[in-house]
């Protein structure tokens, strides 16, 4: 069963909402195009505020809440704090091990499930009634965008059977607008429910996975339907400007990813360092095999890896080739909290990726003062500037690792360099309270038809 059955009762009363809210929006732009016309003389007269009232959100992804999604956690609470009604809702439930700390636990209680399914076909029931177009116009976009072969298209029927789901938790609920994190799945399901539903809907966009396969997740379609699509840096833009209309592009923002400077103190750093640290996903995309054999070159250093996935025995199993079991533990997955107390103990952080977003867990790294060095790829380097608050390196080339390692763990004096830097990057450009406010004017300003600049 889903975790809360809402009443049936309320769906006429949700429909009213919406389109009293959409009628407010547009009454308001209306306003302001007269205000306008009629101050053209006087310059000293201030703008209108965007909205008085705010409209009442949803969040979607395809597992949530998750330790490893904690960004989203503070990016929905922090427009909470703005004043923000959001509910979330998630695909499905994720791992038990992914139930996180107390905070997360609370979250996963007030988060709706998709599945398993709960009165299926009388949601689909309840939406074709209210609106046969709309469903039908959605049941089209569904086969239009189904990718070929059967298995591939009984998953697009998943993805609209969900999004039946959805839109009538979004009636029943009073929501008047989603929002998504990532391009995929749960993304498709985004866009269906929004058609059957009749609201608007926008995502953010992270990449690499999504642009792997941009036909499979119709990001043209996505992108030409939302209200606005988050890219999380200049690169993830430029990749979506790639596979996205052109008259469209107006619509792409950037909005970091962020952590919370405040959970972090900054390390201090003396002597020669020894202690690395690695946290990530065990999988091809992250390149570990080239930092085992750079460390196989350094003496007298240890490595923790925390984090799991289908490349741990093949990663074990290198790690005893090379000589470096005794140097190297393979430390499973760890919570937030683990993660920041392994922070404390190292001096510095390498990440060997070479496919990647932005990872956030550089910016945890960054956060606690501990020196990073990632390679130089995708949005990594507006994250990381070479030599300033970091080092970057270039993929799979153990050379350039290794003399980037020695360098610093033989010097205290840059690491704390880079260290100080690193926190600032953060405070300045990756603080998840400044990023979510950041996202709440793109959507005010979405609403009321103004735009806005790429950043802040």
């Amino acid at each position: 069963m889903m975790e809360r059955e809402p009443d049936f009762e309320t769906v006429d009363a949700a429909a009213d909402q919406i389109n009293h809210q959409r009628q407010k929006n547009a009454d308001h732009v209306r306003t302001e195009e007269k205000a306008s016309t009629s101050t053209e003389n006087n310059r000293s007269t201030p703008e209108p505020m965007i909205a008085q009232e705010k409209p009442r959100l949803a969040y979607l992804t395809g597992q949530y809440p998750r330790a490893t999604d904690t960004f989203i956690q503070r990016e929905v609470a922090t427009l909470r704090d703005l004043g923000y009604h959001v509910q979330t809702f998630s695909v499905r439930k994720p791992p038990g091990r992914d139930s996180g700390g107390l905070d997360t636990a609370a979250e996963r209680n007030a988060t709706l499930y998709l599945l398993p399914p709960s009165n299926l076909l009388r949601a689909h029931l309840l939406q074709f009634v209210a609106s046969p177009k709309r469903y039908m116009s959605a049941l089209a976009l569904a086969v239009k965008t189904g990718p070929a072969g059967l298995a591939a298209k009984a998953r697009q029927f998943a993805y609209f059977a969900e999004a039946g789901i959805l839109a009538k938790l979004m009636k029943d609920h009073s929501l008047v607008h989603l929002h998504n994190h990532l391009a995929d799945s749960s993304c498709s399901v985004a866009a269906l429910a929004a058609q059957i539903g009749g609201f608007t809907f926008s995502f953010t966009i992270h990449g690499p996975a999504e642009f792997y396969e941009p036909n499979l997740w119709w990001i043209d379609e996505k992108v030409r339907r939302a209200l606005f699509v988050n890219c999380i840096s200049h690169f993830c833009r430029s990749q979506a400007m790639v596979f996205s209309p052109a008259d469209c592009w107006e619509k792409l923002r950037i909005v970091h990813c962020g952590v919370d400077p405040a959970l972090f103190k900054v390390k201090s750093h003396v002597g020669r360092g020894e202690r690395l640290l690695f946290v990530g996903r065990l999988a091809a995309a992250k390149g570990l095999p080239i930092l085992l054999e750079a460390i196989a070159r350094i003496d007298g250093v240890t490595l923790n890896i925390a984090g799991d996935g289908p490349e741990r025995h093949m990663l074990e199993q290198t790690a005893r080739t090379l000589g470096l079991w005794e140097r190297v533990k393979f430390l499973g997955y760890q919570s937030q909290e683990q993660v920041r107390e392994l922070l404390k103990e190292s001096d510095l952080f390498v990440l060997s990726s070479f496919a990647e977003g932005v990872p956030v867990v550089l910016m945890e790294a960054m956060a606690a003062g501990v020196p990073v060095i990632a390679t130089r790829i995708a949005g990594i380097p507006e994250l990381v500037e070479n030599g300033s608050n970091g080092s970057l390196v270039s993929p799979g080339d153990v050379d350039s690792t290794v003399d980037a390692v020695r360098r610093l763990l033989d010097d205290p004096d840059l690491r704390n360099s880079f260290a100080s830097a690193g926190r600032e990057t953060i405070e300045r450009d990756f603080n998840i309270r400044k990023e979510a406010s950041w996202l709440a004017t793109i959507l005010a300003s979405a609403f009321a038809g103004r735009s806005v600049p790429l950043r802040p």
